[in-house]
């Protein structure tokens, strides 16, 4: 990075800085709280119940986020959510220091930090666009994947280390310093600008909450996209992104180690992914290489499905997530691309629920599929599972390879068939040559 990109994303980089010092603090109390809930139950729905707690409030909330996103400041809310959120772990600390901690706590304070996640992230996403120029958004989103991965591969390992030395007290109050970091940059030296409030100002609370809709709807393309990565999160959650965990424990007998080893390929995939998209040149037709790159994400699902080999899965999860890597920051910049900043608080809230509401079923029908249907047919003695075993061996996890192989030829047919849409081609193009196309006639863009 020369020292004129540098000057330009100075604050960008300090923010970045910050808030990756923060998360990571974050990673390691939500690794330790985890490892005390199982200690306390020793369930894996004790532990399931607590990620609902994470996840479902953020959805919910999103739509009133957003909008209060784009009318109000934006520094002054990721403070506020942030306080908050600190005072989430604080009560944690407190809890546990006398000794009063109970597991139904951490699904209520749980639930309360996912609900602060919802305005924090919008926020987050709008300030980052705000800071960065346009011409160094792929290169900010791939720094913020990369520092993401980074926090994945490195929160177990210190999370473990700090529960050793001094138990959840410890991670509690290294997560608190960290956020005192963040808080303080934040605070003092970074000046995030306002946005021109237009008329949102002016409309009623409930209409605001609805702009983000609304605007999918106005822009068939951004809403053809949406909802095709909400169809994709559904068959990745299917498939080895939701079923990983039973797939690699039954084929090897409950190998913990084999599985942490994919997991770690995983993050490591996401991190060079990352890496490659802030180096690479900005591409020129995003949703070109974002069908690509999913499609070769699921060719992961195949390669697992078919082979017993713990380092072919390492394989297959690395190159899997550092196409999901490149694709995910070119999402990110072409929303940041097409949408007006005043307005991506709300369409960025309204596109991520419809995005990632079909990941819970997803998740639900993962495991029913499993344990009812593909496992059970996988182990009985019949001639379909006999010529079937060939291609997915048998025994526990058998069944959960063929649903990988499956799920990875559908989520590459529905990849690759967007190719042939003229209507994503709208996407790639530039103002000038929407105008120029709409005077000509327009395009075909029958689905």
């Amino acid at each position: 990075m020369n020292k004129h990109s540098f000057k330009q994303l100075h604050s960008f980089l300090l923010l970045w800085g910050s808030q990756t010092v923060s998360q990571l603090g974050t990673a390691m109390t939500d690794y330790a709280v985890i490892i005390w809930v199982y200690s306390q139950r020793g369930t894996a729905s004790s532990v399931t119940l607590l990620t609902v707690c994470t996840f479902l409030p953020t959805i919910f909330f999103r739509f009133l986020a957003g909008s209060i996103v784009d009318r109000q400041n934006k520094k002054r809310i990721m403070l506020i959510a942030d306080l908050l959120a600190a005072c989430g772990t604080l009560a944690v600390f407190v809890l546990h220091t006398a000794e009063v901690l109970e597991i139904w706590h951490l699904y209520v304070i749980n639930f309360l930090l996912s609900l602060m996640n919802a305005f924090q992230e919008p926020a987050s996403f709008v300030a980052v666009s705000m800071l960065v120029p346009k011409e160094y958004y792929a290169r900010a989103g791939g720094l913020q994947g990369f520092s993401g991965a980074a926090v994945s591969i490195l929160a177990p390992a210190l999370g473990a280390l700090l529960l050793a030395c001094g138990g959840l007290d410890l991670v509690l109050i290294v997560d608190l310093s960290t956020f005192a970091v963040a808080f303080l940059v934040l605070l003092f030296l970074i000046r995030i600008p306002e946005t021109e409030q237009k008329k949102s100002e002016e409309e009623p609370f409930s209409e605001t909450c609805l702009a983000g809709i609304r605007y999918l709807k106005d822009h068939t393309a951004i809403l053809r996209l949406t909802l095709f990565l909400a169809v994709i999160n559904f068959l990745a959650k299917l498939g080895n992104d939701g079923m990983l965990s039973p797939f690699a424990l039954g084929r090897t007998g409950n190998n913990q180690s084999a599985l942490g080893m994919v997991e770690s390929f995983k993050a490591l995939g996401v991190l060079a992914g990352s890496l490659l998209a802030t180096l690479m040149k900005p591409a020129k037709k995003r949703t070109r290489l974002i069908f690509i790159a999913t499609g070769l994400v699921f060719s992961g699902n195949i390669i697992q499905g078919l082979t017993s080999r713990p380092w072919l899965w390492c394989a297959a999860a690395f190159g899997s997530y550092l196409t999901a890597a490149v694709m995910n920051v070119n999402e990110d910049t072409l929303m940041r691309e097409k949408v007006p900043v005043e307005m991506q608080g709300r369409v960025f809230s309204a596109k991520n629920t419809l995005q990632n509401c079909t990941i819970p079923p997803a998740l639900l029908l993962g495991g029913l599929l499993a344990d009812t249907v593909f496992e059970p047919f996988m182990m009985t003695d019949s001639p379909a599972q006999q010529a079937l075993s060939g291609l997915f061996g048998t025994g526990k996890g058998a069944g959960i390879g063929m649903m990988f192989f499956v799920i990875g030829i559908a989520g590459m047919l529905i990849s690759f068939t967007r190719l042939r849409k003229p209507l994503y081609r709208e996407l790639d193009r530039t103002e000038t040559n929407i105008l120029q196309t709409k005077l000509n006639g327009g395009y075909n863009d029958e689905q």
